[in-house]
């Protein structure tokens, strides 16, 4: 069979397009015949200087297997608009593929368009070049799922969210892809005010138009949401192909000297007994909460490693910052009282610090990309949901996995949009952390088995790797 091309659109922030572009080389490693353009959009967080660097870094290592296709930037509306608005330049990119393929004996030919799951309007541009569309599904089966059913009984009128309601209702919800009842109180923001449903609702309608759903994650960790989703039969098929993780360099860390002292300073501290602390490049808490992580944290007793950030007033014009002055606004002595224990850090090189064999547990925002960090490298988590899907994901791994030790059940807020959450007290934080650095929990004892699956998934043979094969078929059925 001759070659052929997938274009790839990742949403423009720094987590959706790091998993791209470690799905992207996957697959051009896999298949010999295969070329990606990765089509990037004007980062959203664009003032962020280590994302500048990494698209910079990203487009010195193009080639004729993988090119990366940088649109300019400009002045950024709103989120919902910002895809929309880049639609043309797609469009441009995608038409100047094809004609200069065409004007190129022996050329690969487009065989369809990946895009990202904020992205869908993109199926439009497939649809005008006649290649089939395919969605890259950055975070778990089981909110892919959970957001097609709520979009089904949406359309059947048999879904009203009101975000007051929900946040104290004792009401649950029957979800396929789960086995527990799912409380409304866990429902992400998203899906639960009418501000933002609607577009959550579109997005579910346009993921049945795709040919398939590629998902970051495996078979062994979500083996019920994956067969609820394939027996449903009226969605697209789904390829279990995480964990996708940039694993590249992870020892090293960090050139950055404070990166270095940082895991100079683990390497000096027994096995297990850190707990680590970080929360996202948009994850930030206010005053009052900093000081409740630090009660907890001198409580327990334990050994910390915490990446502390300043909460944003506003995420369109600012990323989370540095607190001008930790001696004020932590506990009085704080730091006198705990040099010997724990450090407080700005930025952390999180993928490195999660590789340290004195890493015991990590309180994380529960982004997706987190989590299967921490699996990879067998670290039990505590979920702390700030934004997005992941007061899913915690109840997921805490509630119906068990590869998680919940501090609360449920979680009020989203960083993203600026609704208030509730400040968590000490004792729960405590509490929380106690039962997380547990040497011999039934917890860490299942982190660790699922450590080891996956791994497996990615070798040879195994799941994941079975899986993108059988997207590489599917794809090439295209252009026969």
């Amino acid at each position: 069979m001759n070659k052929f091309e997938l274009v790839f659109v990742p949403f423009p922030v720094i987590g959706h397009l790091r998993s791209t572009v470690e799905m992207a080389k996957l697959l051009v490693e896999r298949e010999n015949r295969l070329s990606i353009s990765v089509i990037i959009l004007p980062l959203l967080s664009g003032d962020d200087i280590s994302s500048s660097a990494y698209i910079a870094a990203l487009s010195a290592e193009s080639n004729d297997r993988l090119r990366y296709v940088v649109i300019p930037g400009e002045d950024q509306p709103t989120v919902e608009l910002h895809v929309e608005n880049h639609i043309p330049k797609v469009k441009r990119a995608v038409a100047k593929l094809v004609d200069d393929y065409s004007k190129v004996p022996d050329s690969p030919r487009l065989a369809g368009l990946v895009v990202d799951m904020f992205c869908t309007s993109v199926i439009d541009v497939a649809n005008e070049f006649s290649v089939p569309c395919y969605l890259f599904y950055t975070s778990n089966v089981g909110v892919l799922a959970l957001g097609l059913h709520i979009q089904m009984l949406y359309d059947k009128k048999e879904y009203n969210a009101t975000e007051t309601d929900f946040e104290d209702s004792e009401v649950v919800l029957d979800v396929p892809s789960l086995t527990c009842p799912y409380p409304v109180k866990c429902l992400p923001y998203g899906l639960a005010t009418k501000e933002w449903l609607p577009m959550f609702v579109h997005q579910a309608r346009r993921f049945r138009e795709m040919k398939g759903i590629l998902v970051n994650t495996f078979a062994d960790l979500e083996p019920y949401a994956l067969e609820s989703l394939h027996s449903s039969g009226d969605t697209p098929r789904a390829y279990p192909v995480g964990p996708l993780l940039h694993l590249e360099n992870h020892v090293d860390g960090s050139k950055d000297e404070k990166g270095l002292e940082i895991l100079r300073w683990l390497d000096d501290q027994p096995p297990k007994s850190v707990v680590f602390l970080c929360f996202g490049s948009v994850g930030g808490f206010r005053e009052e909460q900093a000081r409740e992580i630090a009660i907890a944290l001198e409580r327990s007793g334990h050994r910390f490693l915490w990446s502390l950030r300043r909460a944003s007033q506003d995420l369109d014009k600012e990323l989370p910052g540095e607190f001008t002055n930790l001696e004020e606004i932590l506990p009085e002595g704080f730091f006198d009282r705990t040099k010997d224990k724990g450090k407080v850090i700005g930025w952390a090189p999180q993928m490195a610090v999660l590789a340290k064999p004195a890493v015991g547990g990590f309180v994380t925002h529960g982004g997706w990309n987190s989590i299967l960090e921490s699996l990879w490298f067998g670290v039990p988590i505590a979920p702390w949901p700030l934004y997005a899907e992941q007061k899913f994901n915690a109840f997921m791994m805490a509630e119906e996995l068990g590869l998680a030790v919940k501090i609360r059940k449920c979680w009020r807020g989203d960083q993203l949009v600026g609704a208030a959450s509730v400040t968590v007290m000490a004792e729960e934080i405590e509490r929380g952390i106690r039962c997380l650095m547990e040497q011999d929990s039934d917890v860490r004892k299942r982190v660790k088995k699922m450590s080891e699956k996956c791994h497996v998934a990615l070798k040879d043979g195994g799941s994941s790797q079975s899986a993108l094969k059988i997207f590489i078929q599917d794809v090439t059925k295209n252009i026969a």
